[in-house]
């Protein structure tokens, strides 16, 4: 299969870890992510999962003052900037995943809701429709249900303006 340059990046160079290095790069994380939650005085619990190669680290309980954190921006800043904790530590680019207050399962939704919208203007005769910018997690999540639904989508755009865009396969 040749290489796109989707593929030919530093995301593409973790995806061979062993168990043992992703649970090191969920541990590292978890470290980091509660040290600013000291460092905030905020409460939450952290769990560490492996999956699909990658390290989640979940943060849960806190209530209120916690639930201001998982808005998405948020949320994919403090995962930027734990990603680049991890790499400190480790010297390699990590592809973990955090999720605030279940807001990575909010977000999945709101995007099946997308393609659901998409695929009925498609199915309306609209030849492609144009989603807004996401992260490539989101970009990844969205192309996965695209295909599944018997559709096609492709990025487009760079750095924060890269987007999808669906049309009939």
């Amino acid at each position: 299969m040749p290489v796109t340059s989707e593929q030919n990046t530093p995301a593409a160079e973790t995806e061979n870890l062993t168990l043992e290095e992703l649970e090191a790069d969920g541990d590292l994380a978890a470290d980091y992510i509660e040290g600013l939650l000291d460092i905030a005085d905020l409460d939450g619990d952290i769990d560490i999962d492996v999956a699909n190669g990658r390290a989640y680290v979940s943060v849960t309980g806190g209530g209120e003052q916690l639930d201001r954190l998982a808005v998405p921006d948020t949320v994919q800043a403090l995962q930027d900037l734990t990603r680049l904790a991890v790499q400190a530590k480790t010297g390699r680019f990590s592809r973990l995943i955090i999720d605030i207050g279940g807001s990575r399962d909010a977000r999945a939704i709101e995007l099946k809701r997308m393609v659901d919208a998409a695929v009925a203007q498609i199915a309306a005769g609209r030849d492609s429709v144009e989603l807004e910018p996401m992260s490539s997690y989101e970009r990844k999540l969205v192309h996965d249900d695209v295909a599944g639904r018997g559709y096609f989508s492709e990025s487009r755009g760079e750095g924060r303006d890269r987007r999808l865009v669906i049309s009939r396969a």
